[in-house]
């Protein structure tokens, strides 16, 4: 029998609770909606008014992994969706506003992907991206020196940049911009990635060429493009524990040594957030720089 779980107002039919989803830790289905529902006051302002990419992995990150953009069959009439732009002609998808709306979308298992535009503006970014994804033997020790040079030449151009991790091998700049179609910015992040390629060449590439990335991080400027998306802060990762895309402070960045000191499972994001807040609330809660 399913339970039925009233969210502010909005009956829910939650499944399977007790169904292991991180056989590696024995983290359950029932403890991933507890994380979604605890730390939901941080995660909504960067879902809010943004169509969700949902990566779905209803069996664990073991079983079978998919991507959907389109409203999912037996949606609730009261989750909001949106018509949106897409290269092959307009789509609807889920955008989740509320809390119900969180659950409801956590129950399906899934990673939380998001745009760097909202559905009132889909020609405008107003979000800047740069993904650093490390060849090994490089780390996120690597990213993490490579995030503080980026940090810095942002600055420069009166852009403060947040970081996250990814939730996987590498960290997450985000800045908060405006003023700007996806192209402009998808051009000018391209060109903060070749500036980082010249200045520490033994470190970084700018190309995805897998043959040029060993030993270094690769700057991923192409999340930018308007069609592209990027694992939301807080969501939880398909991975083999239950990793989080966790924003860190900037003084974790500069002191990390080792790898382990920038992974974060549910239960440490928890503690994290009654401690720090939400690390990345500059994001949302001011207009953004135009780009120079």
């Amino acid at each position: 029998m399913t339970p039925i779980t009233e969210v502010a107002g909005r009956r829910l039919a939650l499944s399977n609770l007790e169904k292991v989803l991180y056989p590696a830790t024995g983290f359950t289905k029932g403890e991933l909606l507890h994380y979604y529902a605890t730390i939901a006051d941080v995660l909504l302002p960067h879902l809010r008014d943004r169509p969700v990419s949902f990566l779905r992995y209803p069996d664990g990150p073991g079983g079978q992994v998919f991507f959907t953009k389109n409203v999912p069959p037996g949606t609730p009439e009261w989750v909001t969706t949106a018509e949106v732009p897409r290269a092959e002609g307009p789509a609807r998808m889920v955008v989740v506003q509320d809390l119900p709306s969180l659950i409801w979308a956590a129950n399906l298992v899934t990673e939380f992907h998001t745009p760097q535009w909202v559905v009132q503006a889909p020609d405008v970014a107003d979000r800047l991206v740069l993904d650093l994804d490390p060849g090994a033997p490089a780390t996120v020790v690597e990213c993490c020196e490579v995030a503080l040079w980026l940090r810095e030449r942002l600055g420069v151009d009166g852009i403060e940049a947040y970081a996250k991790t990814s939730g996987a091998k590498g960290l997450h700049l985000l800045a908060a911009v405006r003023g700007a179609g996806s192209g402009e910015v998808s051009e000018y992040a391209k060109g903060l990635a070749l500036e980082a390629e010249r200045a520490l060449p033994r470190l970084v590439v700018h190309r995805m060429t897998r043959s040029l990335r060993g030993g270094k991080v690769f700057v991923d400027w192409s999340q930018n493009a308007a069609r592209k998306t990027t694992a939301t802060p807080y969501t939880l990762r398909a991975r083999g524990e239950e990793m989080v895309s966790a924003p860190v402070t900037w003084g974790e960045v500069e002191g990390c040594g080792v790898a382990a000191e920038l992974e974060f499972r549910a239960g440490d994001v928890v503690d994290r957030v009654r401690g720090f807040g939400d690390l990345m609330a500059g994001l949302w809660g001011a207009g953004g720089s135009g780009l120079p």
